[in-house]
């Protein structure tokens, strides 16, 4: 039996994976949770084999939450989703310490055959996406975005959501003097001057969508 945590802000779509992950006889969801702090405080008592991790979520986020169950157990296998289907999503979840990755874009079905590849041991990835990372790794570093550390990522994302420092700092439990720095981090290596310029290159390198 393979022990599922799932853990996405929109209960709806909780509920949705639980209904289809539980059609499998092999499969079981023991645990939810709306938020990474969530997950890693409930890791260890739902001892998953498999935690099913949204990328975009409030608070410390997915990539925060990634590294943070890695460092409680190191063998922890976390299948992250993400509703972008970017390359740059997958390398920075994979580089995180991962083990599958895929898009909210594919077929329903692939979800089970993702989860049982991960719980195996095994890296998953949907095979286009797959195609994508290994072209970019090919062709060296394509955007300066691949220059960005972790945390600097992580901030440019909410910053080009719209979040001020305040709210990301308070977000991300770090002092508003530190997302200032990295902030001014990600502008000089993104060459942007303002919030509205970060936007437009996360929308241009598809890491947002315009609402």
């Amino acid at each position: 039996m393979i022990r599922v945590m799932l853990v996405d802000d929109h209960a709806v779509v909780r509920t949705g994976f639980r209904l289809l992950l539980e059609t499998a006889a092999d499969v079981r969801v023991v645990a939810e949770a709306d938020c990474g702090e969530g997950a890693c405080a409930n890791f260890d008592e739902a001892a998953p084999d498999v935690v099913v991790l949204d990328l975009s979520m409030p608070g410390i986020g997915g990539l925060e939450t990634v590294k943070r169950l890695l460092a409680r157990d190191r063998n922890a296998r976390v299948l992250a989703l993400s509703a972008h289907d970017d390359s740059m999503h997958a390398r920075r979840a994979l580089n995180q310490g991962a083990l599958g990755f895929l898009s909210k874009r594919t077929a329903p079905e692939t979800l089970l055959e993702a989860v049982r590849v991960v719980a195996a041991g095994r890296r998953y990835i949907d095979p286009q996406l797959a195609r994508s990372i290994a072209l970019a790794e090919l062709g060296g570093t394509g955007s300066p975005i691949e220059t960005l550390s972790g945390r600097e990522f992580e901030v440019f994302i909410r910053l080009a959501k719209g979040e001020d420092v305040q709210r990301i700092a308070e977000a991300l439990s770090l002092s508003a003097s530190t997302v200032g720095t990295h902030l001014y981090k990600v502008k000089q290596k993104l060459g942007a001057t303002n919030q509205a310029e970060l936007t437009l290159i996360a929308l241009r390198a598809r890491l947002i969508e315009a609402e």
